[in-house]
């Protein structure tokens, strides 16, 4: 085919092909001109840092494995030596002085394709909310060009709070959506899992297993999940069943949205859960907000993991999570940002909502989680309850080099007073400067590596135009 001929087929595409094609390009160049390590050393040294947070106590002092005026070396995309006065020969050398180093930060559970209904409803609770802006999109002819456009944003809105790992939940309408859903994470360079969504109907069964064998397990970076609703009623249960029973076929994990509102006590969710054999450690449960006594201890029992969303909880009136009966019960709990109801992805003001929700409850401020407790759930607990802790969370050579840096010095945070204090209470994604995932930088110097952020919002708010005239005629 000459250039000419593949140009008049590019015009004839629509403009979101297009776009789904121009990002697909730009995705393959940025792999050429950013390669995994900073440039032709496949070694990287972080130098001088003012203060590293491992997460490990085996590197560092305390819970938070902390080392002070220490470096860093990665090579290709794991970490070799975390110390002082590492050996920089040949290496790549990142200057921290005066900076934080930490790991990059777990999102346990979102909604990717949601930044397209952002500002959606913002008068209702869950229930008005998915009524309005959610279920009636299984009407709607989504390409897998407006999957990627949606997805794509959020993930550059990830990358710049500091988030290198996230669990998508995907509504996976149709299959070409989830194709574009999965492109747009691949493209992103983040670490991803992508929870597919799905329902007894034996065609998106198999196009579920389709997925998971073709675009999900050749990608080192990626990890596939089973989406369900738990309820004992005719319209759940079926699902319920298929989904659990898929889930042990695939050897993956159940995530479902587990007593977020109040109302959906009602689906006896766990009498669901456990005639289809769910309850168990490869069960994920979102939100976990309205549990009873004796339902936390069957959580605690059978080591199911709890999904906190509590920037999103708040916005749709959804209560407050249980979390030092969690947290005492045993109950592993990490953090998710939950797409479109969370109004940010903002890692830092999640942490910080997850503290103070449960301080103004219990009109205490010794309670949990602790500043320490709350960077531990937005990092090295989520990989765990991901079981992905043997990759990820920490600063531990061997594990994969996803870490950030964060730049304390800016109006926001400076003076140096309780620095890990002010991580929580002050941070913003402003301060993240740098951003790698496997070695490779995804913000450098504070700028997003290799993307045209604003061919994407172009792309993404022509979607949004057409789905608030599909919903709001």
């Amino acid at each position: 085919m000459t250039k000419e001929m593949g140009w008049v087929m590019f015009r004839t595409l629509n403009n979101r092909s297009r776009f789904l094609v121009i990002a697909i390009i730009l995705s393959a160049l940025s792999s050429l001109l950013y390669p995994p390590a900073l440039a032709d050393s496949p070694r990287t040294l972080i130098r001088n840092a003012a203060l590293i947070l491992t997460m490990d106590p085996t590197v560092g002092t305390g819970e938070l494995g902390i080392l002070e005026d220490a470096d860093l070396v990665f090579e290709g995309d794991k970490i070799k030596e975390v110390g002082r006065n590492l050996n920089g020969v040949g290496a790549q050398v990142v200057d921290a002085t005066g900076k934080i180093v930490l790991p990059g930060f777990v999102d346990t559970h979102d909604h990717l394709w949601q930044s397209l209904i952002r500002g959606c409803a913002t008068d209702e609770d869950v229930n008005g909310w998915l009524g309005a802006c959610v279920f009636p999109l299984a009407g709607f002819n989504f390409s897998a060009a407006d999957a990627y456009a949606g997805v794509r944003l959020s993930t550059l809105d990830l990358i710049r709070t500091g988030v290198t790992t996230t669990v998508d939940w995907s509504h996976a309408f149709t299959p070409g959506f989830a194709r574009g859903n999965i492109q747009a994470l691949s493209d992103s360079g983040l670490r991803f899992v992508f929870a597919y969504r799905g329902s007894a109907d034996p065609a998106v069964m198999d196009d579920m297993r389709v997925v998971k064998r073709t675009l999900i397990d050749p990608n080192p970076r990626a990890t596939f999940q089973v989406g369900s609703h738990p309820g004992t009623g005719a319209s759940f249960l079926p699902n319920l069943m298929a989904m659990a029973k898929l889930a042990k076929e695939l050897d993956v994990k159940l995530h479902v949205h587990l007593l977020e509102n109040i109302s959906q006590t009602a689906d006896q969710p766990f009498e669901a859960l456990e005639q289809a054999g769910a309850l168990g450690p490869d069960l994920l449960g979102a939100h976990g907000i309205h549990l009873t006594d004796a339902e936390i201890k069957i959580l605690a029992k059978q080591d199911v993991r709890i999904l906190h969303n509590p920037l999103s909880n708040m916005r749709l009136a959804s209560g407050i999570i249980r979390l030092a009966e969690l947290k005492h019960a045993g109950v592993q709990v990490g953090l998710g940002l939950d797409g479109g109801t969370n109004d940010t992805s903002d890692m830092f003001s999640n942490v910080r909502a997850a503290i103070g929700l449960q301080r103004a409850k219990l009109l205490s401020a010794n309670t949990v989680p602790s500043v320490s407790c709350g960077l531990r759930m937005a990092t090295v607990d989520g990989a765990k309850l991901l079981d992905m802790d043997e990759q990820i969370g920490s600063l531990t050579p061997g594990k994969k080099a996803d870490l950030i840096i964060l730049n304390p010095g800016a109006v926001n945070f400076a003076p140096r007073f309780e620095w890990i204090s002010q991580i929580v209470f002050n941070g913003q994604p402003a301060n993240v400067e740098w951003v790698f995932v496997d070695g490779r930088a995804l913000k450098r110097r504070e700028q997003l590596v290799g993307v045209h952020s604003e061919a994407i919002v172009e792309a993404a708010q022509e979607v949004a135009t057409r789905i608030k005239q599909f919903l709001f005629p």
